[in-house]
């Protein structure tokens, strides 16, 4: 039952039919671009700055409290947009919405490792998160797909309600998972002590850094180029109404690398390098050919790149020592965050210069570093 229900939360905490639609209120609402892209930063800056606290917090008290509290959270800044619709009020939602991430970042993962880890079954975790994570990709298809009726049906205040209806019963989901902590040693019992502890291993354990480095970069980097797929399919002679189409492919093979996660975390080192390379090239390759046949190429890395995040997040939670752990993990949100925003600012930067397709194979070579230092690691580990 466990694993049923951290995916029926998975699943509940993307099924918010608002999100296909939201920029339309903004719209509707008066909101200028310039005004849309200062509410992103603020949703940016609230995970970044509440993602460590919120880990230790959940470390200190109860990842289940966390996981209850943060849909709640969401739930409300989505009722705040639809009903008082206005800058400050969406400004409100945002701060709300990022609070939410950063409660669930950390403490969810944290306790399905140790809930499985308590049923000796923590070799299932990778398998478990690929599964969980491809249920929010579909949760998230569903409701764009359902947003289309509801929204023509009612409006945002269908929308809105079926948004904050879908809040509740993840919350609800939250208090039914189980919770099994261990005492915390002598000294760790305070907020400010698991914090400094969290940090500590993060920093010193080289073994731990090297995975939060490597979760930080596969996940994030991918995850910030899928919102241009539509600009890439566009730029490849792809009618506008035909790019939906373009975004289920490369929805359908993140899917897919996500199913695969569990047999994929037998991976070695060399295997593991070799796949994300072959990814990258995959990338670049469909990227650049300006065709639409290369969407498939795209998608395929796309799934290599999400199979690669969880097992690289399994291998971190296999390292991570110590009562600490939604701190450590919410280390790894905290590189997330940053890598996410640099690759936002890269590409903004390099769009009036490269095209699409180059922008999309330029931002494929940090992978091919991923790929070359796992493989030294295994040779260093052989030596």
């Amino acid at each position: 039952m466990l694993v049923i229900k951290l995916y029926a939360y998975a699943f509940l905490g993307e099924f918010i039919l608002l999100y296909p639609v939201y920029t339309l209120l903004f719209a509707d609402a008066g909101v200028s671009v310039a005004e849309a892209s200062v509410l992103f930063v603020i949703w940016s800056v609230t995970g970044m700055v509440l993602e460590v606290p919120s880990g230790a917090w959940a470390d200190t008290v109860s990842r289940r409290l966390l996981l209850f509290l943060g849909p709640l959270l969401a739930g409300a800044g989505y009722a705040l947009w639809v009903s008082v619709p206005s800058f400050w009020a969406f400004a409100a939602g945002f701060v709300l919405w990022g609070a939410q991430g950063a409660l669930v970042s950390g403490s969810y993962e944290a306790l399905a490792y140790e809930e499985l880890q308590r049923r000796g079954q923590e070799g299932r975790y990778a398998a478990v998160m690929g599964r969980a994570e491809a249920a929010g990709l579909v949760a998230n298809a569903l409701a764009i797909g359902l947003a289309v009726p509801a929204f023509a049906a009612g409006g945002y205040a269908v929308v809105g309600a079926a948004s904050v209806a879908a809040c509740v019963l993840c919350a609800v989901t939250a208090l039914t998972l189980p919770e099994h902590r261990a005492p915390r040693p002598a000294g760790e019992e305070g907020y400010l002590a698991v914090l400094r502890s969290g940090l500590a291993v993060a920093r010193a354990d080289r073994a731990v850094l090297r995975a939060l480095l490597l979760v930080a970069v596969v996940t994030a980097i991918w995850g910030a180029l899928e919102e241009y797929i539509p600009f890439l399919g566009l730029e490849a002679g792809v009618a506008e109404s035909a790019v939906p189409l373009l975004v289920l492919v490369v929805w359908i093979g993140a899917t897919a690398g996500g199913l695969l996660a569990g047999v994929a975390a037998r991976l070695p080192d060399r295997a593991y390098g070799l796949t994300v390379a072959a990814a990258a090239v995959a990338l670049a390759a469909g990227a650049l050919s300006g065709h639409p046949a290369g969407f498939v190429l795209i998608a395929g890395a796309f799934g290599a790149f999400q199979l690669a995040g969880v097992v690289a997040d399994a291998r971190l939670q296999e390292r991570i020592g110590g009562a600490a752990r939604a701190t450590v993990t919410s280390v790894a949100g905290l590189g997330m965050n940053v890598v996410t925003l640099v690759v936002y600012a890269g590409y903004g930067a390099v769009s009036g210069r490269l095209s699409n397709g180059a922008a999309f194979a330029l931002f494929a070579v940090p992978y091919v570093v991923v790929a070359v230092l796992a493989g030294r690691r295994e040779r260093a580990v052989a030596q």
